[in-house]
């Protein structure tokens, strides 16, 4: 058998196959577990060409033998192709990555020249044959164009890598991570666990955004998120407004290198058109990020009480529900005020009249309400959530304690003007109502005794955690307070600008001071 010219060919192919398979088996190669089964047809086709003579007398027909051998021929071709392409492109050229859809299409070519070479070994007209079927073909080829078309783009995107597996892109309205790029298909998997199908021949028709790469290299996704303000608030403060707010809060997945920006967008009817623009770290969370974003957004806006505007239009109004809720956000401070021992002494009209200069000051979780060393004259009525208060040493935060509503904080802002002495960050969602010294200033200028009942009150609550971590006995407690008291009525009567009542003079007795001038005489 081996004198035949055929099978000392197939012979020589067989055993480069087996040379290849050892080979990149030697190299490691990625996709080798692939080569066994291809070398295993390679070798049941030798095996199969070498026993054809035997087998084809068993049928006792001549052209049995032919089949055979062309059989035998193409286990073998195939095996030998697909070992070569393998090799090629899994062990010489690894490091390239060259996609699998190339693999396939050079294998698919090489069959095709496979088969033209048989068929003219065998004594087929080919020019004949594609005379007849050139009618054929067009007719194939004009109703497959579409298959075709999706075939060159699927070529085209792996060979260019216009856009890889694991990429984030957006394709018309879809956005998704590409999770597979067939002959015919992309395949992008969206947040909704959704994935979309997407012919290719659309994919290279229409623009692709690929998300979180800039020309080659890696970068953050950046987020454009639009909104609008009222017309009564100049651009320059609200855009430092927010930046300051968006500086100071902490936000998953949102970069802080820079932090979110602000800028003017431009002019519309209803208001005043800003952008927010902020890194997005995990591109799979752009859903979530977005939201968070705008609820701090709404937070800040409502602290610094800048208005999202109506639309501008014409309607009628059967009833208003601001007035209710305007109702009851009233007695929801008048309650706040009355909860809060520091104000417990005050008449129903003080309080009535103080409720009038409390600011809404809402809080999400991670918004920082101030830092420590911030200058003060306000403080800080917790009607609702929860706060952290912490102490900030080198970059390290420490608790010092949580509040939960209701409670107070800031008081020596308001009452002493001292900076703050630690950071008040949002643990919950929280509300505040911030009372500053000017709405205050009306308050005590009228009844100036409410420094000294102010003061003890303050004494009390500094004297209870002095007693906690020093572990004072009652009556040096008792000293300590009473001197503090003092201290603490003259330097509020002075941050206010009270009269600060002067010491009285003794006076002279003139009739004592005669007779003790004659007992000095005698």
């Amino acid at each position: 058998m081996l004198s035949d010219p055929t099978v000392r060919a197939a012979a020589l192919f067989v055993g480069f196959a087996v040379l290849l398979t050892l080979v990149s088996f030697a190299f490691g190669s990625v996709r080798r577990r692939g080569l066994l089964p291809m070398l295993v047809i390679v070798l049941v086709g030798l095996v199969l060409l070498l026993s054809r003579d035997r087998l084809a007398a068993l049928f006792g027909s001549p052209s049995e033998s032919v089949m055979l051998r062309e059989v035998a021929l193409a286990l073998i071709a195939v095996g030998c192709i697909r070992v070569t392409v393998l090799f090629l492109f899994q062990t010489l050229l690894a490091r390239r990555s060259i996609p699998k859809i190339l693999d396939d299409f050079v294998i698919a070519l090489a069959m095709v020249a496979y088969g033209i070479f048989r068929l003219d070994a065998v004594g087929v007209n080919l020019a004949g044959l594609i005379t007849t079927s050139a009618v054929i073909t067009g007719a194939l080829a004009f109703s497959a164009q579409e298959t075709l078309g999706n075939l060159w783009g699927g070529i085209a995107l792996q060979v260019e890598k216009t856009c890889r597996i694991g990429d984030w892109v957006r394709i018309d309205n879809v956005t998704g991570q590409v999770v597979s790029i067939r002959w015919r298909y992309m395949a992008v998997a969206t947040n909704a666990n959704e994935t979309i199908v997407i012919p290719n021949s659309n994919v290279m028709k229409n623009r692709i955004t690929v998300i979180g790469r800039r020309g080659e290299e890696a970068a953050a996704w950046i987020r454009y998120l639009p909104f609008e303000l009222e017309f009564d608030h100049s651009p320059a403060h609200v855009i430092e407004v927010l930046e300051r707010a968006f500086d100071d809060a902490e936000i998953p997945d949102v970069g802080r290198d820079p932090p979110p920006r602000i800028a003017c967008a431009g002019f519309k009817e209803s208001g005043v058109e800003y952008s927010v623009a902020y890194k997005l770290q995990e591109q799979s969370s752009y859903w979530r990020s977005d939201s968070n974003i705008r609820v701090h957004l709404f937070a800040a806006l409502a602290r610094h009480g800048i208005g999202i505007p109506y639309p501008r239009r014409v309607v009628e109004m059967r009833g208003d529900m601001r007035v209710e809720i305007e109702s009851r956000d009233r007695q929801r401070r008048l309650d706040v005020l009355a909860a809060n021992e520091l104000f417990r002494s005050l008449t129903d009209e003080e309080r009535d009249s103080l409720a009038d200069a409390l600011h809404y000051c809402p809080y999400v979780p991670g918004d920082v309400v101030f830092r420590a060393g911030d200058s003060a004259d306000s403080l800080n009525l917790l009607a609702e959530g929860e706060v952290q208060v912490v102490s900030e040493d080198a970059g390290v935060r420490h608790e010092l304690a949580r509040l939960t509503a209701p409670s107070y904080f800031g008081e020596m802002g308001l009452l002493l003007g001292q900076p703050r002495a630690a950071t008040v960050i949002a643990a919950t969602r929280a509300l505040c109502y911030r009372l500053d010294k000017q709405g205050f200033d009306a308050v005590i200028q009228a009844r100036p005794e409410l420094a000294e009942e102010m003061a003890r009150v303050l004494m009390q609550r500094q004297a209870e955690n002095d007693a906690t971590l020093r572990a004072l006995d009652a009556d040096a407690q008792a000293r300590q307070n009473s001197g503090k008291a003092t201290e603490m009525v003259r330097r509020i009567r002075h941050f206010f600008g009270l009269d600060i009542p002067k010491p009285k003079r003794p006076r002279l007795d003139h009739n004592a001071g005669l007779a003790n001038e004659t007992i000095v005489r005698r």
